[in-house]
């Protein structure tokens, strides 16, 4: 009999840090323990504490061990497992587990601040299941939303409780989940199609990746909902070829699904067909474009199309399609089974439901968040995310990606919801957020997305190749120090032309981290034009490293670290660095002991 559960992490960011030899590290200990009858071991999805993998989690308990390393897995087998007692060195800590930890002498996975105030939907298996074992899926109601809407609902019944649920599409747009599908049902053709967009393309996020990683089944079984929904018979899942993971556990579920009688012909002798392919993309960003990723479907080059007509009308091959991302349709079986009702009551008036974000940059807990629309910021990145590291300030949150804006501390209260962001100039995106401290500098921030969606540009139409190009130019202009003031005019200029007159949505949003920089740090833009400074000592051309006399011992460790020479003088006494021969690496600053070299 099975008296315990070892899970973990077999995730991308688990998985590049040893999981896989530490799932065999715990199989071998077991077995030597002779526990192989009293313990199982399973491999899941992502946790979502990316930044303390590989994590690992025993049950029934729920301890949370952090980081672990092939060479402590015999102390946990033998600790344990066997024996009953916490390895107290590998259990994660934060300041609200600790208390717990006083009270109970133990810190489960839900007992962390980081879970806490998180609700579960689209993430509820992740971590939870084994995501290459469909019996597990089904243990959990898998598959018995798509029962329950071949056998006791019409179409026209589900597409009403997505409708009343209030889902709206996760992929960035935000428009309303079930309007897209009934816009489509009504449209008569020969064949019908359901796309998910699984491209997943914004520097920093891995939503959809760790969803098809950790519960590919909700992707399937919510892609046959809407084909029934919508009269559909054949889906197609895009998705990147960079997530080999991502890609096996789906085609493994597509699979064990038409073994199971789950996907193919007359599904619950329903009389439906419904069968589902993968399509693997080469990393275009283009391609989240709906209508760009369809024509790269077919088999053509990546270029959006010009619309109208849209996707309901003629989509993919030309037919009637629906077209959402991977959280979008990991919210359906839920809202099948639990009701309109129940989904609507989470978020806030026109933002329904949960949002996940990947939380990156300057936060001590990176990583997945899943939280009610709402939420404010402050929440996310105080108490969820833990703060900023080494006691720094936060400066700004960057949502959306390439296609959004920033935040700025000011507005650090803001609820976080579709309205809400687009009213302060910025826009959810797919979920993507970025922390920034004091020490980031914003002109600096806002040429890094512009030169990612410069080389992501299919080059289609003039205003997103060109423009994004001369948007670039001159902010590399102003980072260099050779930058006026009257390269700040002609910016908004160029980015209002570029946002009205390109043709998808890749050159409408480009300019958005350009204007919302603008709009709320325009001082450190005059700051680079005026006083040819960067008030964050991020650019490299405005700054300068110099060597304080009174501080400086003469220990010579700068010197011999310098890559160029650039530093000179005799033992014990205050060295100087040559300004032309100094390549602002920063060597000299991380090598001095005595704090004695500065940036001005």
């Amino acid at each position: 009999m099975i008296r315990a559960h070892v899970l973990i992490c077999g995730g991308t960011g688990c998985t590049s840090s040893g999981s896989q030899d530490i799932q065999k590290a715990f199989r071998e200990n077991i077995e030597a323990c002779g526990l192989a009858e009293e313990v199982k071991v399973v491999q899941t999805g992502c946790f979502g504490l990316c930044a303390l993998g590989p994590v690992v989690i025993v049950y029934p308990d729920g301890t949370f061990y952090s980081r672990v390393t092939s060479d402590d897995v015999k102390e946990i087998v033998e600790e344990h497992l066997l024996k009953g007692r916490i390895v107290e060195r590998l259990v994660y800590s934060d300041t609200g587990s600790e208390k717990v930890k006083e009270e109970i002498g133990n810190v489960a996975l839900n007992d962390t601040v980081f879970y806490k105030s998180q609700n579960r939907v689209v993430l509820r298996n992740c971590g939870v299941i084994n995501p290459e074992n469909i019996d597990e899926y089904i243990a959990m109601d898998g598959y018995a939303a798509l029962g329950k809407v071949l056998t006791e609902m019409t179409p026209e019944d589900v597409i009403k409780v997505v409708t009343d649920s209030g889902l709206r599409g996760r992929g960035g747009g935000g428009f309303p989940t079930g309007r897209k599908w009934a816009l489509t049902a009504p449209n008569k053709a020969d064949q019908k199609y359901v796309v998910c967009n699984a491209d997943e393309g914004d520097p920093g996020a891995f939503m959809d990746r760790s969803v098809l990683e950790g519960d590919p089944h909700c992707l399937v079984e919510a892609m046959a909902i809407a084909g029934y929904a919508i009269g559909a018979t054949e889906g197609y899942v895009y998705v990147r070829a960079e997530y080999p993971i991502a890609v096996k556990r789906l085609q493994k579920a597509i699979d064990d699904a038409r073994e199971y009688g789950l996907l193919g012909k007359d599904i619950f002798s329903s009389g439906f067909d419904f069968d589902l392919h993968i399509r693997l993309g080469a990393g275009a960003f283009v391609c989240g474009e709906e209508t760009a990723l369809m024509t790269s479907i077919e088999g053509n080059r990546g270029e959006p199309r010009p619309r109208p007509p849209y996707p309901a009308v003629k989509g993919l091959y030309g037919k009637p399609t629906v077209e959402n991302n991977v959280e979008t349709f990991a919210n359906i079986p839920q809202i099948i089974l639990r009701g309109a009702d129940w989904f609507a009551s989470m978020g806030t008036e026109r933002s329904k439901g949960t949002k996940v974000f990947a939380l990156g940059g300057n936060i001590n807990n990176t990583g997945l968040v899943e939280i009610p629309m709402g939420t404010t910021l402050r929440h996310i990145i105080e108490d969820i995310g833990g703060g900023i590291p080494n006691g720094k300030k936060f400066k700004a949150a960057q949502t959306g990606g390439p296609s959004g804006g920033c935040i700025p501390a000011s507005l650090i209260d803001t609820e976080v919801d579709y309205d809400n962001l687009t009213a302060i100039g910025c826009m959810m995106g797919s979920g993507g957020l970025i922390v920034m401290d004091e020490d980031s500098c914003m002109v600096d921030m806002a040429k890094f997305f512009l030169e990612f969606t410069v080389d992501e540009s299919c080059g289609k139409c003039t205003p997103c190749r060109v423009g994004t190009k001369r948007l670039l130019e001159i902010l590399d202009k102003i980072t260099k120090g050779n930058g006026t003031i009257e390269d700040i005019d002609r910016l908004e200029q160029l980015c209002n032309y570029i946002k009205q007159n390109s043709l998808c949505g890749l050159g409408q949003t480009a300019p958005n981290p350009v204007l919302a920089t603008l709009k709320f740090f325009r001082d450190e833009y005059v700051a680079h034009v005026v006083d040819k400074t960067c008030p964050a000592g991020v650019c490299k051309d405005l700054v300068a490293y110099s060597i304080d006399a009174d501080k400086c011992k003469g220990c010579t460790k700068c010197a011999r670290n310098c890559p160029v020479g650039a530093i000179s003088g005799a033992i014990k006494n205050p060295h100087t660095i040559d300004q032309n021969v100094c390549i602002k690496c920063g060597a000299c600053v991380e090598n001095c002991p005595f704090g004695a070299i500065y940036k001005k």
